[in-house]
């Protein structure tokens, strides 16, 4: 018994200094300190390219016959439009998803009471054109990163105007 004991403590402080040199330290990342600078025209440009991808899938033909390397070149391009898509969709939601947890405060919530419900159904929508090819969901992206722009500038006391891309 003294024995199990003695070398329970012997071995108590090297496994003791092994594990806590083991440990995370802990970091701190940029968007975990109250820089103030948030901004939603990331989301809208990835949003934009959302759309713009969607439309794109839409239009694209795909190639008359047999021919392997036509078939080739519009299942490489279908692939890429769906990826940068996709990845769009992703960022749109990740930027959304920073103003939502970071900027806005409760006290936004007495100058805009759907704010949760609009930053919710703006997550949706960006899975929903992620996994998706649908014109309607794109566009319906917009309409929320647009509204979600008005609410930002709007709590900041600015009007900065949305101004649609050609």
């Amino acid at each position: 018994m003294c024995r199990k004991i003695f070398f329970r403590k012997m071995l108590n402080r090297p496994l003791s200094v092994f594990f806590k040199n083991l440990l995370a330290h802990e970091v701190h990342a940029h968007c975990d300190g109250p820089c103030g600078v948030y901004d939603p025209a990331s989301a809208r440009i990835a949003a934009e390219a959302v759309l713009s991808m969607t439309k794109k899938l839409i239009a694209l033909e795909p190639p008359q016959g047999n021919d392997p390397a036509a078939w080739a070149s519009y299942n490489n391009t279908f692939s890429r439009f769906v990826a940068i898509k996709e990845d769009q969709a992703k960022e749109t939601k990740k930027e959304l998803l920073i103003l939502w947890t970071d900027y806005f405060k409760p006290e936004h919530l007495a100058a805009f009471p759907d704010l949760h419900e609009t930053f919710w159904n703006a997550a949706k929508l960006c899975s929903a054109t992620k996994v998706s090819i649908d014109q309607n969901k794109a566009e319906e992206l917009m309409k929320v990163v647009e509204k979600i722009h008005n609410m930002f500038w709007q709590s900041k006391g600015r009007s900065d105007k949305w101004v649609t891309a050609s």
